[in-house]
């Protein structure tokens, strides 16, 4: 209890606003790496997985890339391209370790909600003449909204822990402050830069779940077809076939 009561001391100091990294610094770093590393990767793993999903193609080849990335190890990999691209593109090297933890869970998430939808609703719109463009567009992106969402929540939540080892090769993060505590033997530093990862997770979770909410269209039957259909925020140009 007194290690816990000296984390939050540590956290609410007046020196973590100083310092070689003040913690508002440090917290804005680690964000910055979680939403660029997630934003990079759901431009790479949205579209193919929308494909997949639309096509009924690949998905085997999609579901061993998406293991193989989840079994690479994040501190060695990072280690490894920092070496591979030189000191002086450690940034982009520790980006791209977290770019590719990302992708499979946004991968999954794209591919799986196109899947999840009853056939009979895509069908349907085949028989109203609707374009294969139109298809994804109007019915399969929105109905898919749900699951794209969790693989979006998952992938957030995955780089925002990860995103520590960033400064094992002196990016900075809040992982500065876990690295610094263990060469030092501060457990309370230790602890309090955790506490404020996890707490940072558990916000972002709760933002997630808020836009899963708000975002995804009510699945009641013909109606919500229909809604789907002629929303405008879910209409696009005519495209021929």
């Amino acid at each position: 209890m007194n290690l816990l009561a000296e984390a939050f001391a540590w956290i609410f100091s007046p020196a973590r606003l100083t310092g070689t990294l003040p913690l508002p610094t440090a917290i804005a770093q680690h964000l910055a790496f979680t939403f660029g590393s997630v934003a990079i990767a759901a431009v790479i793993a949205i579209p193919i997985g929308w494909l997949i999903g639309h096509t009924g193609r690949g998905r085997e080849i999609a579901v061993f890339l998406s293991g193989a990335a989840r079994a690479l190890p994040a501190l060695g990999l990072v280690v490894l391209l920092v070496m591979l691209f030189g000191v002086n593109l450690k940034t982009e090297a520790a980006v791209t370790v977290f770019v590719v933890l990302a992708i499979p869970s946004i991968l999954a998430g794209a591919y799986a909600g196109i899947e999840s939808i009853d056939r009979s609703v895509i069908d349907a719109g085949r028989a109203m003449g609707m374009t294969e463009w139109q298809i994804l567009f109007r019915i399969e992106m929105p109905l898919g909204l749900s699951l794209l969402i969790g693989g979006l929540r998952s992938a957030t939540l995955q780089v925002v822990a990860t995103v520590t080892i960033a400064a094992y090769v002196g990016l900075g993060g809040l992982g500065f402050y876990i690295i610094q505590g263990i060469n030092l033997r501060d457990f309370a530093e230790i602890l309090g830069a955790s506490i404020i990862v996890v707490v940072l997770a558990l916000v972002l979770d709760g933002l997630y779940a808020l836009l899963a909410r708000f975002a995804v269209p009510r699945t009641d039957g013909p109606r919500t077809r229909a809604r789907v259909a002629s929303s405008p925020l879910t209409r696009v140009p005519q495209f021929s076939r």
